[in-house]
């Protein structure tokens, strides 16, 4: 399974590399020993993690923030060996050349930038691996934030860094304040440890409550206690500056975000001469052969073959394309693809399109290329008249990676297209998800050991990039008839891969190919939205910022302003003499949003700063922006992904529909603004607590299925059980808590998240657990079943045979394999309610297609369907749409679906 978010510290890289290596040199006398050791380290990172968004940071040179607090700081260090400096521009000119996100921020450390983004991957809920052996990181550390020491293959989670300081997390900068680093010259206490440390931390829990009763001390159980009082006292000054340079400060203002950390491709020939130059052999054997880097997977890939040319033909004239429509017409099956001048598939305009029925042989038929000295090509409407039958024809089979994208290109011009019987990248994806990424480039590497042209190749890159319109045929033609080439070569290969394991080839016919012409329909058709509502709404959120200001203001005694943390920190704790919770690395009293949160509960300026937040928020992302994604047709046309989430959900983009918010009465608003055109209703269908019926079916608990069975409300039955009460005498309260334990547990939470979730002391939490698996032990029996057949398998199945494999299952890091258990265990309930609502999609679609009712499926979110429906056929959809969904799937426990109808979005709930 891919990382969400891979942070790594090149600076701990580089130092760790040079020290720990002898010192090599190429033979013209250049020294490697670093850049063998930090790449070394690399490759095998993201070899492993295959990271969806990948920072590699290091030190900007010259002086920071903490040099100002403390001219001393890191002046003990030596200087840097001439023979290390010697390899950092080397070292980032290759890691940039491996289309590796490089980040070098000036006036601010690497680990603050690390913490910066490791804090926005958290608040958006991904997960994040920071690569470093610095132990100060090991604050950064949280449910969400793990770090991993390449060098010697340990993980620290939360109780990994316990484990090894004795102290958590967010002790850290205080254990670090009182030890002090000899390496940083941080002064800290002269005598005072790391044990003495920790244990002054586990009695007073932090540094201000320690100098709160000093007193005290003699009382802690390590030795000399009794001196160890004045000790700190005397030293008081030292420890205040020592946490000041300590704690990472993760509000630092970046140049980047995290969508901008996906890692490109690689600039094959920059790196083959920094290779040849560094005498780097190992790199240059990998970059020149055709081997993959990686065989995580337990589907084989091809071997490498030399025998990859292909043969391009360029079609200029009516006699050319009449031979190759002969071709296809007679072909079993045709590879096809299409070129455009945009991503976006409303718009995008077809340049040219490629065609090919042997994986040695394509044509590339260019059609709107638009350059100086450009050749006359075959009319476009002409093409496209000749090709229609044909290409509409469900008696002529296609293949194509990512068909999808290029079905939309033909419906733009009134072609609908048919025989779409094959998709390589859906194969690539069924066969493993976790494998590999699934874009052609990606899958024609790792399964046929092929380096393709890459569209920067013959494009450019950055701002300079070429529409495929303006490149120039000579190499424009290559390119695209290469597409139709290696996705004919990919399906002959992945097909036979798929053919040996009969319930992913069933997942592969039943469910995903054939999901292939609903979201077709979906995004062609859209859903409308109600911009005025929307912009009204802006409006009105903009009058509540506007209040909220005010009010600000009136609080404060003046006016300020509230996006201005300096300004914040004056009246808070300046003017108004608030509290100082937690102070920013720079000593200043810190205004992060969880310090207000903490603050609001007892003043009332921070809670009207948050509600401003929030409200803008809400305005900037939705309010705002979903009127922009309108197109001429009144409708949003989002884009559905088939092979992106590992466990088979679908994900939706441009815009997300995903996370449009619910919760909230602005967020229920904004759904208000999802419409039904005139003469037709919303209706909306969604599963009940579907991945806890799938744990019943699946553990056969008797507890859970009985609940299920007699429907009853299953969070109040949980607290019964596990509160020892009547479920007529269950409060509010506890049913809240049984349905944090229902959801918890098959998301692998631990009693820590629980207590944090619920409020509670750990023990508490973990009493919750204990006593729950008491009452349902069909669940624990599944839970550790499902953990014996991950470690004996490598992967897990959902009931109907999808696969997800887990290479960290038999790892011999604890922390590693205990997330890969984890995954084991929710895994199969996120991909089976994926299966589920695919096979409803497939089967509801199919009956408006073949009854030719007048309804649309429209979206696809989470475990909702939503449907576009005339009015007076709401009654019948609904009837059938629910019957459809229910019968999805055979399980021991029935499926639930709630529905209901409006004018729009938000009235359908």
């Amino acid at each position: 399974m891919s990382t969400p978010l891979v942070l790594v510290d090149g600076s701990s890289y580089l130092f760790r590399a040079f020290h720990a290596l002898p010192p090599l040199t190429s033979s013209k006398g250049d020294p490697t020993g670093a850049i063998h050791g930090v790449l070394n380290m690399l490759n095998k990172l993201v070899r492993e993690e295959g990271p969806e968004r990948i920072a590699v940071v290091f030190d900007a040179s010259g002086k920071t923030f903490r040099d100002r607090i403390y001219p001393e700081y890191k002046a003990t260090r030596p200087p840097m060996p001439d023979d290390l400096r010697a390899q950092i521009q080397p070292l980032h000119d290759i890691i940039r050349a491996m289309g590796l996100p490089l980040l070098i921020i000036p006036d601010v450390e690497a680990d603050d930038v690390i913490g910066t983004l490791a804090m926005a991957a958290s608040k958006r809920g991904l997960k994040c691996l920071v690569s470093t052996s610095d132990k100060d990181l090991a604050q950064l550390v949280t449910d969400q934030v793990t770090l991993v020491n390449t060098m010697s293959d340990t993980l620290l989670d939360r109780d990994g860094v316990h484990a090894k300081f004795g102290v958590w997390p967010e002790q850290i900068a205080d254990w670090l304040a009182l030890v002090g680093d000899s390496v940083d010259n941080i002064p800290g206490v002269p005598g005072v440890g790391g044990k003495t440390a920790a244990a002054l931390l586990e009695h007073f829990d932090s540094i201000d409550a320690l100098y709160a009763d000093t007193d005290q001390v003699a009382d802690v159980k390590v030795r000399g206690a009794k001196k160890l009082g004045p000790k700190l006292a005397e030293h008081r000054e030292a420890v205040d500056l020592s946490k000041r340079l300590t704690v990472i400060d993760c509000d630092v203002d970046l140049p980047v975000d995290l969508d901008d950390l996906a890692p490109a491709q690689p600039d094959n020939p920059t790196l083959r001469a920094l290779y040849q130059q560094f005498e780097l052999r190992t790199l240059l054997k990998a970059l020149d052969s055709a081997e993959p880097m990686s065989d995580s997977s337990a589907v084989a890939a091809a071997p490498a073959n030399d025998g990859n040319a292909i043969e391009v033909e360029t079609v200029l004239s009516k006699k050319a394309f009449a031979a190759w429509k002969k071709r296809i017409r007679a072909a079993k099956l045709t590879a096809l693809d299409t070129e455009t001048n945009s991503l976006d598939y409303m718009v995008a305009e077809l340049v040219g399109l490629s065609l090919a029925v042997d994986s040695g042989a394509a044509c590339y038929v260019p059609v709107a290329h638009n350059y100086p000295g450009a050749p006359e090509q075959l009319d476009r409407d002409w093409v496209l008249g000749e090709l229609k039958a044909w290409l509409e024809s469900a008696k002529h089979p296609k293949v194509g990676h990512h068909l999808k994208y290029d079905a939309h290109i033909f419906a733009n011009y009134g072609i609908k297209l048919g025989g779409i019987a094959f998709d390589s990248m859906l194969e690539s994806y069924v066969l493993n998800s976790t494998a590999t990424r699934h874009d052609m480039d990606s899958v024609a590497k790792f399964y046929l050991g092929r380096d393709t042209i890459h569209y920067e190749d013959v494009a450019g890159k950055g701002a300079k990039q070429l529409t495929f319109d303006q490149v120039p045929l000579e190499t424009a033609a290559p390119y695209a008839a290469e597409d139709a080439a290696v996705t004919l070569a990919l399906h002959e290969h992945l097909d036979a891969e798929l053919a040996k394991t009969k319930p992913l080839a069933d997942v592969y016919r039943d469910i995903e190919q054939p999901l292939v012409p609903v979201l077709i329909a979906m995004e062609q058709h859209g859903v409308a939205l109600d911009g005025a509502r929307l912009k009204r709404q802006s409006t009105k959120l903009a009058k509540s910022m506007d209040t909220l200001e005010q009010k600000a203001h009136e609080l404060a005694g003046g006016p300020f302003n509230l996006g201005s943390p300096k300004q914040l920190q004056e009246i808070l704790f300046g003017e108004l003499g608030l509290p100082v919770l937690r102070k920013t690395p720079k000593g200043q009293p810190s205004t992060a949003e969880d310090v207000l949160a903490e603050l609001a509960v007892d003043y009332e300026l921070p809670e009207v700063i948050l509600e401003y937040r929030s409200v803008a928020k809400l305005k900037s992302t939705y309010t705002d922006k979903l009127p922009l994604d309108v197109g001429p047709d009144g409708r949003i046309h989002t884009s559905y992904h088939q092979a992106v989430a590992a466990t088979g959900r679908l994900s939706s983009s441009d815009p997300n529909l995903q996370n449009i918010p619910i919760r909230t009465p602005e967020g229920r608003r904004i759904r208000q603004a999802f419409v039904a055109a005139k003469g037709y209703t919303l209706l909306a269908a969604d599963y009940s607590q579907i991945e806890l019926r799938i744990m019943a079916h699946l553990s056969g608990d008797e507890g859970l299925t009985d609940a299920f069975a007699n429907d009853m409300d299953v969070h109040r039955a949980t607290a019964a059980e596990v509160f020892g009460l009547a479920p007529d005498e269950v409060s509010s309260d506890e049913r809240r808590s049984a349905k944090a334990i229902n959801f918890g547990l098959i998301y692998g939470m631990s009693a820590f998240g629980l207590a944090k979730q619920l409020g509670i002391a750990r023990g508490e939490a973990q009493q919750y657990i204990d006593t729950y698996f008491e009452r349902y032990p069909g669940v624990r029996e599944y839970m550790d079943r499902i953990r014996h057949e991950a470690h004996e398998l490598g992967y897990v199945s959902t009931v109907f045979g999808r696969r997800l494999y887990l290479p960290d299952i038999n790892a011999k890091q604890s922390q590693r394999r205990q997330y890969a258990e984890r995954t084991a265990i929710n895994a199969p309930m996120q991909g089976t309610a994926a299966d589920i609502i695919k096979r409803a999609m497939i089967r509801v679609h199919d009956w408006l297609e073949r009854d030719a009712v007048d309804a649309r499926l429209i979206m696809q979110v989470h475990d909702e369907l939503v449907f576009e429906v005339r009015d007076d056929q709401v009654d019948e959809v609904a009837a059938q749409a629910v019957e459809f969904m229910m019968g999805a799937a055979e399980l021991d426990v029935p499926l639930k679906v709630d529905y209901g109808a409006g004018d729009n979005w938000d009235e359908a709930h």
